[in-house]
This record gives structure tokens, C-alpha cells and sequence, in this order.
């Protein structure tokens, strides 16, 4: 073990002692055995890329299926007719179909007022001073009916005088409901935007990490080939990770360590290598 260098002049080779040529060469054994059995096994291979689109949207589903962010501004704010809107609020709750069911549960429960009292009170009356089958009777009749209307009528334009109130609030919220829309839209766009770019990244990030990984095993290799001249920086990528820098140098301490001073020595070897990688 060693290196040498040249010139014009001659050679010069750099030794070590034979222990510590030993110790290393064992090292280098053990460890390309493990070189040989990881470097087709990546951890990478087996994932599944995360789909944004399907999270936010639904399977089958992208972005341009849904209204760009001008056509919901246009919809909801810029195109919208307030006073189209407040004739539609307001038929739809005054002259909607709750108000009508009142009146007519109103109108059920005079006719059956006037059934079940009023008439026969009446014609027991008019039985008692035999006037059944007088004028009378039936202007009497007549005037009971018109009770009934004009309390009917009355009860319906103070229901529907009520809802005017309830048609306005609707009228509002309608209004803000438009306006949360047009704020909250473009905030959804940035959200699945943000998601997109981090979820693309960490996709293509293990797409690189897997093709790499053959580098990356011999990169701690040739760590440990170069043991003897101390601690050595892996590099693969674009750049090391801290966790590659730490386990690189932990390798790379412990192989130096175990030649000096065997399973101890490797161990505080790999610990000072560690430390040094995270620093």
C-alpha cells in the first residue's frame, strides 16, 4: 500500500507501516464485499411518485379542467348585475314556495275556524230567531267569508313584509359570497401551485437519488480507499448531504481507527468521523 510519484529525475514511493497496510487491506475487503452486494440495490427503485393533481382535483382531473382565475372574477364580480341579483334573491324568498305553503296553512286553519265555530254558531243563532232562510242568513254568511279573506290577506303582506328583511340579508351574503370566492381562488391557485413544485421536486429528487446510487456507493468506497490519508469528503450530485458528509466521515474514522487500534479504536474512530461530518 502507498502511492508513488515521478520526474525527470527519478521516483519516490510513499509506505506505510505493514500493520497499518494490513489492517487497510482487510478494511477494503470487508467493506467492497458490501460495495458489490448494495451497488444494484437501490432503495430509490421501488417508489411511487406522488401525484398532486389526483390530491387536489380527483383522478382524471388537471388544472384546466376547472374555470381560469379571470373567468371566476369575471362570474362572480366584474359581470355581476346587483340589481338582476336582488330581483332573484327576493322573488325567491318572498314569493317563494315556503312563504306561499304559510298562507295557505293560514288559509286551512280559518276554513276550518270558520267550519268548526264561527258558521254553526251563526246559524244557531239565526235557528233561534228563525232567520235561516232570510236575506239575513245570507248576508251573515257572506260577511264571515269576508273575515276570513281580509284576515288572510292581511296575515300574507305581514309574512311577506317580514321577508323583505330576510331577502336583503340573503342579498348580502350573496354579495360576499362572490367577493370570498374572487379572494379565495387565486389562493387556491397558489396553493396547488407551491404543492406542485415541491411534490415535482421531491419526485425528480429521488429519480436522481436512484440513478445515482451506484455513484453514491462507490463514492464512500473511494472514502475508504483513500482512508489512510485521513477523512475524506464524499461528493455526489450536485452536492453531499450532511447525512452523507457524517456517514462519510464516520466510515472513513472508523477504517482508520480499527487499523490503530482495533474494534475500540474503530469505534471512537467512527464517532470523531461523524462529528466531524456534521461539522
Amino acid at each position: 500500500m502507498g502511492s508513488s510519484g515521478g520526474s525527470s529525475k527519478g521516483s519516490s514511493t510513499v509506505r506505510y507501516a505493514p500493520y497499518i497496510e494490513t489492517e487497510h487491506k482487510a478494511f477494503l475487503t470487508q467493506t467492497n464485499a458490501y460495495v458489490d452486494l448494495l451497488i444494484d440495490d437501490s432503495p430509490y427503485a421501488d417508489f411511487t411518485e406522488l401525484d398532486v393533481d389526483d390530491g387536489f382535483f380527483g383522478v382524471g382531473y388537471t388544472l384546466t379542467s376547472f374555470p381560469a382565475l379571470y373567468d371566476v372574477y369575471g362570474k362572480f364580480m366584474a359581470g355581476l348585475d346587483v340589481e338582476a341579483l336582488w330581483r332573484q334573491v327576493y322573488n325567491a324568498t318572498v314569493e317563494g314556495p315556503e312563504v306561499n305553503d304559510m298562507v295557505s296553512a293560514e288559509s286551512a286553519l280559518l276554513d276550518d275556524e270558520i267550519e268548526e265555530t264561527s258558521l254553526p254558531r251563526f246559524q244557531l243563532g239565526m235557528r233561534n230567531v228563525n232567520a235561516v232562510h232570510t236575506s239575513s242568513f245570507v248576508i251573515g254568511k257572506a260577511l264571515i267569508e269576508s273575515a276570513k279573506v281580509k284576515q288572510l290577506a292581511k296575515t300574507d303582506s305581514e309574512l311577506r313584509y317580514k321577508m323583505v328583511s330576510v331577502a336583503a340579508d340573503r342579498w348580502k351574503t350573496h354579495l360576499a359570497w362572490n367577493e370570498s370566492v374572487t379572494k379565495f381562488y387565486p389562493e387556491l391557485l397558489k396553493l396547488f401551485v407551491s404543492a406542485k413544485m415541491d411534490i415535482d421536486v421531491h419526485n425528480y429528487e429521488l429519480k436522481k437519488q436512484n440513478a445515482l446510487w451506484p455513484f453514491t456507493v462507490l463514492d464512500f468506497h473511494k472514502a475508504n480507499l483513500g482512508a489512510l490519508q485521513g477523512a475524506v469528503s464524499t461528493a455526489s450530485g450536485s452536492g453531499s448531504s450532511t447525512t452523507q458528509k457524517a456517514i462519510g466521515g464516520a466510515l472513513s474514522g472508523a477504517g482508520m481507527g480499527y487499523m490503530l487500534g482495533g474494534p475500540i479504536g474503530a469505534v471512537a474512530g467512527g464517532v470523531l468521523g461523524l462529528a466531524s461530518g456534521l461539522f
